[in-house]
């Protein structure tokens, strides 16, 4: 008999934040926190598509605290294909669910069997179907719910080595397809026409293609469009392309045409709060340290909107560790007093809606370590111009 592989994250990590958060069992549903809890899995039928049927793809990941040889894997019938192959950590695969609501009693089917009620239970309320959710309070009416989502962030805040050079390949491969899209523009092409170029050369690297934020001119709308490209137009390219669902998340500047000391000077007063926060980075800073160290170069007086972020990156974007509560993405800052620890992963965005100029940002990213921080994708930062 094939032995089964052993849990592929830090199941005494897991099992302190879910005795800090008073759960007793925790119940996985999203994509990419079921990617990580069984080792950087994704089920091909449905790793692009959720909807079959009258229903969805749901796979459950059932843990009780403390107890992973109880765990067990709620899966789509056709997944135990994947458990021929032994995919699984997990001591049982329930292969049986063809839609969301079947799945959701095939997990209280084997809480039952396993003898477990438990008192508080942690689920992923942002992702899981109002449909099985109705069934999950009927089944366990006196079970008090907890949001797993903060829970299931802060287990993956700190990469591993395989996810840090998953990520690292992210963003090397999203930056060099910028590199060779701004070679192929062209006054007289269009905005989807960057964009579809840019998608080309993501994929031509191995990257799964997600999205492109783009400006052109003086515009600072950020959607693909029939926009003409004119000679003297400057371009930002912010795109987002995954490595096995690791996101490289990068921006970068490009002009038609030699840019003018002026825009020379923009880029660089955004380059200098770039530097400026990655200096002080390491392990064991608090996590305001980036902005702390940014805050006299913010300060100065500047035409426009002149912002700067700092968020964490891995299998989504604004993942943990969280920063910053005034931000574009709304949630709690709750690192920014807290240490940074080898293995997080950070995005490090500035950026200048210039009146004038029009849009211009530099986003990077970077890995703590112990002593300082790695750069990943980091090339091509000044203004790239067409071969």
């Amino acid at each position: 008999m094939t032995e089964r592989p052993l849990p592929p994250f830090d199941t005494a990590r897991l099992d302190r934040l879910l005795q800090d958060a008073g759960v007793d069992v925790l119940i996985a549903s999203s994509k990419h926190n079921i990617q990580y809890l069984l080792g950087n899995y994704r089920f091909f039928m449905f790793e692009v598509m959720d909807a079959i049927g009258l229903s969805r793809y749901l796979p459950l990941l059932i843990y009780p605290a403390g107890r992973p040889d109880l765990a067990f894997y709620v899966a789509n019938a056709n997944e135990r294909f994947e458990e021929e192959l032994n995919r699984f950590w997990v001591p049982e695969v329930v292969a049986k669910s063809r839609g969301s609501v079947d799945a959701m009693h095939l997990a209280l089917g084997g809480l039952a069997e396993r003898g477990l009620t438990p008192g508080a239970l942690a689920v992923e309320t942002g992702f899981l179907p109002a449909d099985a959710w109705e069934c999950l309070r009927t089944g366990l009416p006196a079970t008090k719910p907890v949001d797993a989502v903060t829970i299931l962030g802060e287990l993956r805040a700190v990469k591993q080595p395989w996810e840090l050079d998953l990520l690292r390949a992210a963003s090397e491969g999203v930056v060099d397809a910028m590199q060779a899209t701004f070679e192929q523009l062209r006054p007289g092409m269009t905005k989807n026409d960057a964009v579809a170029i840019l998608r080309r050369e993501e994929i031509a690297r191995g990257l799964t293609w997600e999205y492109c934020l783009i400006t052109a001119g003086q515009s600072l709308n950020r959607a693909p469009s029939t926009q003409v490209l004119e000679a003297q137009d400057i371009l930002s390219l912010d795109s987002g392309g995954n490595v096995q669902g690791y996101l490289g998340d990068l921006c970068r500047m490009g002009t038609l045409s030699a840019p003018s000391a002026e825009l020379e000077d923009a880029l660089a007063a955004i380059e200098a709060v770039q530097q400026a926060a990655r200096v002080p980075l390491r392990a064991g800073v608090a996590g305001r340290t980036p902005f702390d160290a940014v805050a006299d170069l913010l300060a100065r007086p500047r035409e426009g909107s002149f912002s700067f972020v700092v968020h964490g990156v891995g299998l989504i974007t604004h993942e943990a560790p969280r920063l910053m509560d005034d931000g574009p993405i709304p949630y709690p800052a709750l690192h920014r007093d807290r240490p940074l620890e080898a293995g997080m992963v950070l995005s490090v965005e500035t950026t200048w809606q210039h009146p004038r100029l029009g849009f211009i940002k530099l986003e990077d990213t970077v890995a703590i370590t112990d002593t300082s921080c790695a750069a990943y994708g980091d090339t091509a930062r000044g203004w790239n111009l067409p071969g």
